[in-house]
């Protein structure tokens, strides 16, 4: 996680620059196989011990649990339905949310876009007429709470609104980062290999909705959409999928359904409060 990378903090002394040459032993997985992520705090870094890890992760995550929870408090005093796209790079996520913003047509939205550098992403939103807010993370691998409700002082956010959080092309530490959305959608593309999920469980776990995105490319591909379905349950067994291509429109009629009806129930909790 990002007491291991550093990201937005500089990276952790010893963790990159150690000299891997020293870890020869098997970890019982066969093959000289090295696993780090088996403590309790899930990674290893010479030099710091598991409880120290702990500690660090446990500070960083307790302070943007606070500026998430001033997030939450924002977007339920507006009935406004918040969403934290995730993925990797390439899912497609971008070009879906243009897609789903032009078939909502007159509804009430905006958009945050994270990326670590440029605003392409963001021109690209704002070309569909939608108000969007760039955050550029710099060395940072995902957006955390203060920055999300940074943007959302620049945004007009409208009762009973949609605000779509496109977060940066990653799957490991946006998975730990609360926003303060009402959930994340996890986009994984077909192109990606069914065994995705598998490899990144903590995200699509974390997740209440996967988009099986690029499905008309899936006869060029030689995958298995059940398998990707199967691999995403397998992980996540509450998880509903929804396959999805932002190019032909399969599926985005089941996805607008979803977003409409989660937005309804929110809005009608705030206006009943």
């Amino acid at each position: 996680m990002c007491t291991v990378c550093g990201c937005g903090t500089g990276s952790v002394e010893g963790h990159h620059g150690h000299e891997h040459h020293h870890h020869h032993h098997d970890h019982g997985h066969g093959h000289g196989d090295l696993h780090f992520g088996q403590g309790p705090a899930g990674v290893e870094v010479a030099g710091m011990s598991q409880a120290r890890l702990i500690e660090i992760e446990t500070d960083i995550l307790a302070k943007n649990d606070r500026y998430a929870a001033a997030n939450r408090a924002r977007l339920a005093e507006l009935g406004a339905f918040a969403v934290n796209l995730v993925s990797s790079p390439g899912s497609g996520k971008t070009t879906l949310l243009c897609r789903t913003i032009e078939a909502l047509d007159a509804q009430p939205l905006a958009v945050i876009e994270g990326d670590q550098q440029t605003a392409n992403d963001a021109d690209r939103i704002r070309a569909t007429g939608a108000q969007a807010v760039q955050v550029n993370t710099g060395k940072g691998c995902h957006l955390d709470g203060h920055m999300v409700g940074h943007a959302m002082e620049h945004l007009d956010i409208a009762p009973a609104s949609l605000l779509f959080i496109e977060n940066v092309g990653n799957l490991v530490c946006p998975a730990a980062f609360d926003l303060g959305e009402d959930c994340k959608v996890a986009i994984l593309s077909v192109t990606e290999g069914e065994d995705k999920p598998l490899k990144y469980p903590d995200m699509f776990t974390a997740a209440r909705l996967a988009l099986l995105n690029k499905v008309d490319l899936a006869p060029h591909c030689d995958v298995d959409l059940d398998l990707y379905e199967a691999n995403l349950t397998r992980v996540n067994p509450g998880l509903e999928v929804i396959r999805v291509s932002a190019r032909t429109g399969e599926g985005m009629d089941r996805w607008l359904g979803w977003l409409q009806s989660r937005l309804a129930q929110k809005a009608n909790r705030a206006a009943a409060e």
